[in-house]
């Protein structure tokens, strides 16, 4: 058990089920106050910070919570007693009936959950190799499946896909790739931004497991919309849908992903088999004895508030007596460990339920400890920043999609979906959207004169050189005395090393 499972576990055995322990508490005027909180007491007016709570609503708390724990809908997977997890030994089974259950899975999904060999390798491998993460997959599963089970029925999409953030992410919620993709769902920054994920200096929305797994069900929605298929959806949705139409047309137009797997990307030719592997053992986990070990918590014994200041954990944690791991293991999305109030932004906390009625009844001397205290700070927080969601771009004499994409840090391919576009043809004064990568936008809309950066070159003779092929900046630089590349691109206004053979350089 994890040091998060501890503090969750002992914190709902004392409040939640038998109310709040005797020497924490004393009862004085139908109120109770905790003094055992430690806080700088010279911060608000000499006093320490009287918590208080209603036993008489805690009570309701207390037999709701009940009820929902005794819900059959809230028992997903069986839990073994922790000390037997180390005894259970994966039976073995034969093909014949793997097939079996694959058939009857497959009647029950939109999917082409098919068996063969590959899969079965798969399947037997994971159950052999990987019980203990398949069982603490199993005890994540809980606090997170019905967060996307409302998102996936919300939006009309099989619940299956469940299982496809634990292919993507492990649900782990600060997943982050190599490649820059972020959260339980793996949204790159440009696609995040098209589904409404907004990221700041101090929130990064594809964190957040509820708007995340939203944007999630919106993604999938319009790739099945495009494919009729979930198999291909979910193929493009890890791999792009343009690498899903080249895998079509290879395959001579096959549409079943089995006859044009080897035509996709590595990765995605294994995406699949991961994850209808993932779908099989989640479905049949109590055949193969294998249960949910590590549970963290109920999404239901959890609540949101919205707050009405900025707050910081460690404020949080000083006054509620929590921590850092507890509160960002409910509330990823925030970088910094800080929680702003933004003009139409509903950024929220999310806490134990216990803990959200002592917020709730204290909030007020909560938001004077947080103010006092950052009163006292000698060195101010970092400032809000949120990057603009996208510009409007239009095309000029000389520009090309290559040229358009290097000047904002993005991709041709990504250029050409945010605007539907079908060739690499551009026309004079046409209009595109794009969705500048954060801290590569150096430059310009052309749409807005007062967002315009002036850039400010040197008067008098020049030098105009004209790119051949295998020029570099470096190389051209090595030509001219006393001339650098920085100076190269300042003077034509340049922000990639990119150069296309027949570009006219001004060289002072």
């Amino acid at each position: 058990m994890n040091l998060i499972q501890k503090k969750i576990t002992i914190a709902f055995l004392f409040l939640t089920f038998y109310g709040f322990s005797q020497e924490d508490l004393k009862v004085k005027d139908n109120s109770v106050q905790i003094d055992t909180i430690k806080v700088d007491s010279t911060l608000i007016s000499g006093k320490k910070i009287a918590i208080i709570d209603y036993p008489e609503v805690s009570e309701f708390d207390k037999k709701w919570m009940k009820s929902l724990t005794n819900s059959s809908a809230n028992r997903s997977f069986v839990i073994l007693p922790q000390d037997t997890i180390g005894e259970i030994v994966i039976d073995s089974f034969s093909t014949e009936l793997l097939k079996e259950r694959l058939a009857v899975l497959n009647s029950k999904t939109p999917f082409n959950v098919e068996y063969n060999r590959s899969l079965e390798r798969i399947i037997k491998h994971y159950l052999k190799n990987r019980k203990e993460s398949l069982a603490n997959l199993m005890g994540r599963a809980k606090y997170y499946f019905p967060i996307f089970e409302e998102y996936l029925d919300k939006y009309d999409i099989p619940l299956e896909i469940k299982y496809l953030a634990i292919v993507e992410s492990a649900l782990k919620p600060n997943a982050n790739s190599r490649v820059g993709a972020k959260g339980l769902w793996q949204f790159m920054y440009a696609t995040g931004k098209q589904y409404n994920l907004k990221v700041s200096s101090y929130v990064d929305e594809r964190f957040d497991p509820i708007k995340s797994t939203e944007a999630a069900c919106r993604y999938l929605k319009d790739l099945h919309k495009t494919f009729n298929d979930w198999d291909l959806a979910l193929a493009a949705y890890n791999s792009g849908p343009g690498n899903v139409n080249k895998a079509i047309r290879r395959s001579g137009g096959s549409k079943n992903y089995w006859n044009l797997r080897r035509y996709l990307p590595r990765e995605t030719a294994g995406y699949l088999p991961a994850f209808y592997a993932t779908l099989y053992i989640f479905e049949y986990a109590n055949e193969h004895q294998l249960y949910a070990k590590n549970e963290l918590v109920n999404t239901f014994e959890t609540d949101t508030i919205v707050l009405k200041r900025q707050i910081t954990f460690n404020q949080i944690n000083k006054v509620l007596g929590t921590d850092d791991e507890l509160i960002g293991f409910l509330n990823p999305q925030y970088k910094l460990k800080i929680i702003p109030v933004v003009k139409n932004r509903n950024y929220t906390l999310r806490l134990p339920k216990y803990l959200v009625g002592k917020f709730v009844a204290n909030e007020d001397q909560i938001y004077a400890y947080a103010a006092a205290n950052e009163a006292k700070r000698e060195k101010a927080l970092p400032k809000y920043f949120e990057p603009s969601n996208k510009i409007r771009y239009r095309v000029r004499n000389g520009d090309f999609l290559g040229k358009i994409a290097n000047r904002y840090g993005v991709s041709v391919g990504n250029i050409k979906r945010w605007n539907r576009l079908r060739s690499n043809n551009l026309k004079i004064g046409q209009r595109l959207t794009i969705y500048p990568r954060r801290g590569t936008y150096a430059g310009t809309s052309n749409t807005s004169k007062k967002t315009t950066k002036k850039i400010t070159v040197p008067k008098g003779k020049h030098t105009t050189y004209t790119v051949k092929k295998g020029d570099s900046l470096w190389l051209i630089s090595q030509k001219f005395s006393k001339v650098t590349v920085a100076q190269i691109k300042k003077w034509n206004n340049i922000w990639s090393n990119n150069l296309k053979p027949g570009t006219k350089l001004k060289i002072y």
